[in-house]
């Protein structure tokens, strides 16, 4: 397999593994958390080492997983004081085990090839040259570990996907009905602090952020169903990782960084343009209300005023821009709508409610 190959495989595993955990931190309004666990697993790299003494030693995955968890833990212990959001006990949390892990490592381990730049930055390209033999097979060491954590978010998300929806979706409920939403809300963090753990490494936690939470958002603003959510994010993830891997390439930039910057273009297209969400779609249907209610506005007025000695006035074109208190411009446009839609129809100079129009109007004083 080549390193070109490999490279990309690599993404599209490390895009899907981070995805799967990302869909329930979304829908939990915990993305942030995210940023925070891929941060401060450096303080437990560090304290692994400097118990260890060793690169190689498996306290480093081990207090890197433990990490992730003591900072939810910290970020719930201060936001359950009440004394702070919970967006800002993450902003006191992470950036205070962060510091202390830079500080650490400048004091103890600033011959080691231990620093921040790897933790943030990765770079996939030299991915393919860190390798272990697995099974009698030579393979990246960051494609086993992608692999082995995608197996496990697999299985834990098949094993577990009711308790997990409903938790998300209704925590007293899941309660009532014997469910530990505080355990399944720490199986769910340690599995993101797994997740963030074995793929920075590799892509550095810009990049797992950015996988783990841009293609779960974009794919809520696409479809109301869980189901539907989770294929979305993970397709989404993979053409993200794949698009930025060529694009980076063709301009000889970072590979991580393209990568993530795609999956903020494709967020971006979903914000914009989304079937339902998308703003061109709300500003579209603002639009649609607006010229619904003065319809409903001009054909009241019409039925109020049919038949009476001052419909002479009432009902011609121009006393509409006086007492709808319309723009000429409006003012014309609704009328035009209003004749296109079989509402209204002239008489001379008057406009005059058709069956239509009066059946329109019964609707809107029902309503």
């Amino acid at each position: 397999m080549s390193p070109q190959l490999e490279v990309q495989l690599i993404a599209v595993i490390v895009a899907t593994t981070c995805t799967l955990p990302g869909v329930f931190l979304v829908l939990r309004r915990m993305a942030m958390l995210s940023d925070a666990i891929s941060h401060t697993v450096l303080l437990g790299i560090v304290l692994a080492y400097l118990i260890s003494n060793s690169l190689t030693s498996p306290l480093l995955f081990i207090g890197t997983v433990a990490m992730g968890v003591i900072t939810v833990w910290l970020v719930e212990l201060v936001s359950g004081s009440r004394l702070v959001h919970e967006d800002s006990a993450i902003g006191l949390v992470f950036p205070a085990l962060f510091a202390l892990a830079v500080l650490l490592i400048s004091r103890f381990a600033g011959n080691v090839h231990l620093d921040t730049d790897s933790v943030l930055l990765g770079e996939l390209a030299f991915a393919p040259f860190d390798r272990i033999v697995f099974f009698g097979l030579d393979l990246p060491r960051a494609l086993v570990g992608g692999i082995g954590t995608l197996i496990l978010n697999l299985t834990l998300l098949l094993l577990f996907y009711k308790e997990l929806k409903l938790v998300t979706f209704d925590p007293a409920l899941a309660a009532t009905l014997g469910f530990t939403p505080t355990l399944i809300h720490y199986g769910l963090m340690t599995s993101v602090s797994l997740t963030a753990v074995t793929a920075f490494d590799a892509v550095g936690s810009v990049l797992v952020v950015a996988l783990m939470i841009a293609p779960p958002a974009t794919a809520y603003l696409l479809t109301d169903r869980l189901p539907r959510m989770i294929v979305l994010s993970v397709a989404i993830g993979i053409a993200a990782a794949l698009s930025g891997y060529w694009l980076a390439r063709l301009f000889d930039v970072s590979i991580a960084g393209t990568m993530a910057t795609m999956t903020g273009v494709a967020f971006l297209g979903a914000f914009l343009f989304a079937p339902r969400r998308g703003i061109v779609a709300q500003v579209r249907q603002q639009q649609i209300n607006r010229e619904r209610f003065a319809l409903q506005m001009l054909t009241l007025h019409l039925l109020n005023h049919e038949g009476t000695g001052n419909a002479g006035v009432e009902c011609h074109p121009h006393h509409l821009i006086e007492e709808l208190r319309w723009p000429a411009s409006f003012a014309v446009t609704i009328v035009r709508r209003a004749e296109q839609k079989g509402l209204v129809q002239r008489q001379g100079e008057l406009l005059i409610l058709t069956e239509q129009g009066r059946q329109f109007a019964d609707a809107a004083i029902v309503a």
